[in-house]
């Protein structure tokens, strides 16, 4: 049974309340095809459970398949240093189909973040080290593709619909 490695910490992005009862945690890749799929049943996922969702994202660039995976995370990071991880990882996902080096400037400007500081720590050695550390905690945890989701610190055996599905019946 593959667990989570490290646990959820203070370096982590989390959505959703500390009290929440299931914490979900992703493994993804900005330029991955099925993340993007899953992207929306995320969203879904966290209105529907509301409080009882906690949400955690982890960065699993795939950087030899998608040319663009690794730039993309270091965009959603330095949004993250200007508290907008959050906006910069769902424009990221919601422009897929148009990903390229150009966007990130562009998206960082349509989130309202400034954009000398973004560019800025857009070459910071610390953010390709948290996302080095993400990516070594999924290989540590068994991620073998993405999206990989862990539920409750075990990895979930299934793609975002089977997790909605699951969540739905433990629900009832």
């Amino acid at each position: 049974m593959s667990t989570l490695k490290p646990e959820i910490n203070s370096q982590d992005h989390i959505q959703g309340d500390d009290s929440a009862s299931v914490t979900i945690v992703e493994f993804g890749d900005y330029q991955c095809p099925y993340c993007g799929n899953a992207y929306p049943i995320m969203k879904e996922i966290e209105e529907t459970f509301g409080h009882q969702i906690k949400f955690v994202f982890r960065h699993f660039p795939l950087a030899n398949a998608h040319e663009f995976a690794f730039p993309a995370a270091i965009a959603a990071e330095a949004a993250g240093l200007q508290g907008k991880f959050w906006e910069m990882h769902d424009a990221l996902y919601e422009n897929q189909y148009r990903l390229n080096g150009e966007l990130f400037d562009e998206l960082a400007e349509t989130i309202g973040l400034d954009l000398e500081q973004f560019q800025q720590d857009s070459t910071s050695e610390e953010i390709k080290r948290k996302i080095e550390d993400d990516f070594d905690s999924g290989v540590r945890s068994g991620v073998n593709g993405t999206p990989s989701f862990y539920v409750n610190g075990t990895k979930f055996d299934g793609g975002a619909t089977d997790l909605y599905q699951m969540l739905k019946e433990s629900a009832e």
